[in-house]
């Protein structure tokens, strides 16, 4: 047989040009041509799905006389015809499985776009085409992850994604977020906006959703009003709670133990996001006075980062329902020029009311490995304001980061702030 005839097993596509680029925004009329060589026992089908074809008495010189050749030829805005195009590839009933591997491939070569990714998305799977459609879904994946991996600069834009966009963007592990909080609050917003009947929220929430927000990560302020959210199913709201305590109530190395079992899965519950604010676990005291005690742990790495003039804050926890935060940083000594490791407290910037709070900072400390005390003040807060020592351990940084420092252990800071409300 000629290289040029197509045999059964040959009914495959070939695109042969491609006019524009993916690149270019969708529903812009821009036009793109594609030729397939495909059985014309199969012309039916095509003019269903829009596609137009040219048998060989068109003028198209095909050698064979054992099969009918047609051409296919689309030409139209890219968004409509492109999901035409793709679902066209992986029918079985066009039996093109054989040509899926070279397809998908140049699929992935062109530029993507938000509206291409989604698409790719909305691609069935079937049996033979299975790894190669899901090869070119994580890949699409990948994308939107990236590109919304800060969902504030695309609010109103990522509101619009439909499900399949949402999920692949909260599965990402790089999501920039000041806090899971912060994913709680987004995912039911969206949900709101997307279902706006209750029960439908609820049964979204509950099938697809809900194991997209890492609960164990979330504040206990928040944590407490999933618990009363009507768009939570109650016995899911009541699982994920619990489960979000007991982790916070682990010891570290076995949060890590945790966190690498599901490394390799994709249940990511337990494993923690780049947020912008570092987490903290706070213990409230009422009696016999208004007091918190916030525990704060930094990576060695992270502490090196803070050199030369570096900052990290901490998510917010609060006191006398006054919302508070800490930070460390690289602080440079002005007159001798030495850096030194800085601990500070600061009152969020909405605070209405002025409190005077008794604060004291400890950290962990060799040979003996318990809390000490390192400094302690007290200071009228109002909104913005914030108090504490820019030299915590009186030590230059040098020192402080050196690999025999007292205060890391097994590579972690461990701090911790005491702050009481004076009356």
């Amino acid at each position: 047989m000629r290289s040029h005839e197509v045999s059964p097993a040959q009914k495959s596509l070939r695109p042969t040009h491609l006019k524009g680029s993916f690149g270019s925004s969708f529903g812009n009329g821009m036009g793109m041509e594609w030729e397939y060589l495909i059985p014309g026992k199969y012309n039916h089908k095509l003019r269903s799905c829009g596609l137009t074809t040219l048998d060989s008495s068109s003028g198209v010189n095909w050698e064979s006389s054992i099969y009918r050749r047609n051409a296919i030829f689309f030409n139209g805005t890219v968004d409509a015809g492109l999901m035409e195009l793709l679902n066209f590839m992986v029918a079985d009933t066009f039996e093109v499985a054989s040509c899926m591997g070279d397809d998908s491939r140049l699929l992935q070569n062109l530029q993507m776009t938000p509206e291409s990714a989604l698409l790719y998305l909305e691609l069935p799977s079937s049996g033979l085409t299975a790894d190669e459609v899901q090869h070119l879904k994580d890949t699409a994946r990948q994308f939107l992850a990236a590109r919304y991996k800060d969902i504030t600069k695309f609010q109103d834009e990522v509101m619009g994604l439909p499900l399949a966009g949402i999920e692949a963007i909260l599965s990402s592990d790089d999501l920039q977020v000041a806090s899971e909080d912060a994913v709680y609050d987004f995912v039911l917003q969206w949900a709101r906006s997307h279902y706006p009947k209750v029960e439908d929220r609820r049964e979204i929430i509950r099938s697809r959703l809900g194991r997209l927000i890492r609960f164990p990560y979330m504040s206990s302020r928040k944590l407490k009003k999933v618990l009363t959210c009507n768009d939570f199913d109650h016995k899911l709201a009541s699982k994920v709670v619990l489960e979000a305590l007991l982790f916070k109530a682990e010891a570290l190395h076995r949060k890590w133990d945790l966190a690498t079992e599901e490394s390799s899965t994709t249940n990511r519950r337990f494993i923690e996001r780049a947020y912008k604010f570092r987490l903290v676990k706070v213990v409230e005291l009422e009696l016999p006075r208004q007091q918190c005690v916030v525990y704060l742990d930094l990576k060695r790495e992270e502490c090196a980062n803070l050199f030369p003039s570096g900052r990290v804050c901490s998510q917010a926890f609060y006191l006398g329902r006054q919302g508070f935060f800490l930070y460390a940083q690289c602080d440079r000594n002005q007159q001798s020029s030495f850096h030194s490791f800085g601990l500070f407290v600061g009152m969020l910037e909405n605070g209405k009311e002025n409190f005077v709070v008794d604060y004291q900072f400890a950290a962990r400390s060799k040979p003996t490995e318990e809390y000490i005390s390192k400094y302690k003040g007290n200071y009228s807060f109002k909104g913005g304001k914030a108090a504490g020592h820019r030299n915590l351990f009186a030590i230059p940084w040098t020192s402080f980061m050196a690999e025999d420092s007292l205060y890391f252990i097994n590579g972690i800071l461990h701090l911790r702030a005491e702050l009481t409300i004076r009356h």
